[in-house]
């Protein structure tokens, strides 16, 4: 792909990065997740802090909710690969920043970042031009959904092996596709060898959410909508269960926000703790 067919990621992925960042920067240690490497790949105007989505008041729920969900997902990469899966695919990897932040445990995987092919391309620029490169055990997929992309099959085309045990995430994603289309995505992860785990975010119906945080949901489903991204699909926990036990998996568990709260968050006196009934996550097993 040449350097014109390169796009900036969505300001969504680009506000999660930031957002990390505020965290390192604003909260008081210890640190959820520290990552500042977003940031460096973003690079954001001088003044980028003074932007109203960037308020350290105004954001802290859903900073929260990001920070929680991110190092859910990296303690179970850390898990699973102590337990000999080498496999490790996200899907709508954004500007996720694992490889870079923890090679000690990336480079004894296949890391597949699966993302839209101008934006990836965007990325894996940045990453030469900030000295990170793209390691042998970093394979960036291009995956171009709109044209019909098979995810699976480019995945596989990169060095997947469908035959051995993998761990597939998807984070804030499954809100913009519809029913059907996750389905289908269940159904081939599912499909996967025995032992293959799967990890996702799902946003629950917003008239659930903790009434604190419900504006800023319903504020960021308004701009999703003007964007031409809407939010599509909501789910409770029991219905994400069930859609996954219904696609072929064997076992399926739901980490509520509450669980993640009092993991990650427990001992915090500044009132940073992620939103009940919002953003949510499913871990199943084949």
């Amino acid at each position: 792909m040449n350097e014109k067919q390169t796009v900036a990621p969505e300001s969504t992925a680009a506000r999660v990065a930031l957002w990390r960042a505020i965290h390192v920067r604003v909260d008081a240690p210890p640190h959820v997740l520290e990552d500042e490497i977003g940031l460096r790949l973003v690079a954001p105007d001088e003044g980028w802090r003074k932007r109203p989505d960037m308020d350290p008041e105004f954001t802290k729920l859903f900073r929260a909710s990001i920070l929680a969900r991110a190092r859910f997902i990296e303690d179970l990469a850390v898990e699973q690969a102590a337990l000999g899966v080498d496999q490790y695919v996200i899907l709508g990897a954004g500007l996720d920043t694992f490889a870079q932040r923890r090679p000690e445990v990336a480079s004894g995987l296949k890391v597949f970042e699966v993302d839209t092919p101008g934006p990836q391309a965007w990325k894996r620029r940045r990453l030469v031009e900030l000295g990170f490169g793209i390691p042998d055990w970093l394979r960036l997929v291009p995956v171009d959904f709109e044209a019909g992309d098979a995810w699976l099959q480019k995945v596989e085309a990169a060095g997947f092996d469908p035959a051995r045990p993998a761990l597939v995430v998807s984070t804030g994603v499954s809100m913009y596709l519809t029913r059907e289309a996750i389905a289908q995505t269940l159904r081939q992860i599912a499909a996967l060898a025995a032992g293959s785990t799967l990890a996702m975010s799902f946003l629950l119906p917003l008239e659930l959410a903790d009434p604190d945080v419900r504006p800023g949901l319903e504020m960021a489903a308004k701009g999703a909508r003007n964007s031409g991204t809407p939010f599509i699909s909501f789910f409770t926990p029991a219905d994400m269960l069930a859609l996954a036990r219904e696609n072929g998996f064997r076992e399926a568990r739901h980490v509520s926000a509450a669980a993640l709260g009092e993991r990650y968050f427990a001992d915090r006196t500044d009132g940073l703790r992620p939103p009940n009934n919002a953003e949510e996550l499913v871990v199943a097993t084949t």
